[in-house]
């Protein structure tokens, strides 16, 4: 069993849904990396749930800091933060409790753990649990923004409405926009439309899926491995580990299929005594090693599988089949929160391959 990211900086994460709290241990983490209170609040708001868009389970996120961290520093050992799970229903799940949710984890836990799982909210296999890795990519990514490396995602679709493309210029002034808002589209006169089609959906009993589009720059070339530590697969196994991710594409991705090598190859050039690419098809990563340009690449949300329609399902217990009807509280689409935790994860890793090039000391803040 392994809830272990990374392998210079590891993340392990641990709690349920509706535990007493869910946290997580950041391990690997440099000396003399100032925690930004005000940087920390910014990114787990942007991951809260609020208003009739997300579920009506509300809960502080007030992050504790239980190790690690002294007089606003990372101390450099293990830092690991906590946050309470205050507001719980487990009564919401009495009924299904041998009941597998279609496209949940109920079965498959079930089958893993023999049983001694806690099912109520999904337990371990919660989205509650990205609360407290939120936290800590928090951290990471404004310690990576004080070395020029800047992370921002943006909402490029739900269902079939989609937000502008992204600029191929001023990408860091995008990021910085992208960072201050709680609905993160480059085009704002599209929040209405997305936001009645999640609406209309969760009137229906339904929900919504959609896809992220990440961007990274300032990440120097040469960052990455060739084969198995390739940039994009450590990457993809962190993207891949959020609920809900079905699909992860960097670059123009499978666009590129359709193109001829002509066409699909970025030409190289000099620019102020640097190499570059005249274009990004590759998304800035060529060999699994970043080239120097922007690291841009796309993450597929599907629907929330929790939904109020009534649906087929299997009593795992008795191994009879059976109907479900949900009730409980959920999004109707997790793609607008999801943002923030593609953001933590991409900072995670984007962090871990940079110790590996340069050492745990990389991080660090200069006083």
């Amino acid at each position: 069993m392994k809830n272990i990211l990374g392998n210079y900086l590891t993340v392990t994460l641990f709690g349920e849904s509706h535990g007493p709290c869910v946290g997580a241990t950041l391990d690997g983490i440099a000396p003399g990396i100032r925690i930004d209170t005000e940087y920390l609040k910014r990114e787990m708001d942007h991951r809260r749930a609020s208003g009739e868009l997300a579920t009506s389970r509300k809960e502080a996120d007030e992050v504790q800091f239980v190790s690690g961290v002294k007089d606003g520093y990372t101390e450099g050992t293990p830092l690991t933060v906590l946050i309470m799970n205050q507001n719980v229903r487990s009564s919401d799940y009495d009924s299904v409790a041998h009941l597998a949710r279609p496209s949940h984890a109920d079965y498959t836990a079930e089958m893993k753990y023999l049983g001694y799982q806690d099912v109520r909210g999904g337990g371990h296999f919660s989205g509650r649990l990205t609360a407290p890795l939120v936290a800590l990519g928090a951290i990471v990514k404004q310690a990576l923004e004080e070395k020029g490396v800047y992370i921002g995602t943006h909402v490029a679709s739900v269902a079939d409405i989609t937000d502008d493309a992204l600029p191929k210029d001023n990408i860091k002034e995008v990021i910085e926009m992208l960072n201050g808002k709680d609905f993160a589209l480059l085009n704002d006169a599209k929040k209405e439309d997305i936001s009645k089609a999640i609406l209309d959906a969760k009137a229906e009993g339904d929900s919504l899926g959609g896809v992220l589009e990440t961007v990274v720059c300032g990440l120097p070339a040469g960052i990455g491995e060739p084969y198995f530590d390739s940039l994009e697969s450590t990457l993809s196994h962190g993207l891949f580990s959020i609920g809900g991710v079905k699909g992860v594409e960097f670059g123009d991705g499978f666009a590129l299929t359709k193109m001829k090598g002509s066409e699909a190859n970025d030409p190289l050039c000099m620019e102020d005594g640097k190499v570059v690419t005249e274009s990004n098809h590759a998304g800035g990563i060529n060999g699994g090693i970043s080239n120097g340009m922007p690291i841009v690449f796309r993450t597929a949300i599907k629907p929330t599988s929790s939904i109020g329609k009534v649906q087929k399902t299997v009593d795992y217990k008795t191994m009879e089949e059976a109907e479900l009807q949900l009730e409980g509280r959920h999004d109707p689409c997790i793609v607008l929160r999801a943002r923030a935790m593609v953001d933590a994860v991409t900072a995670l890793v984007i962090a871990d391959a940079l110790c590996a090039r340069y050492g745990y000391l990389y991080l660090r803040s200069e006083k």
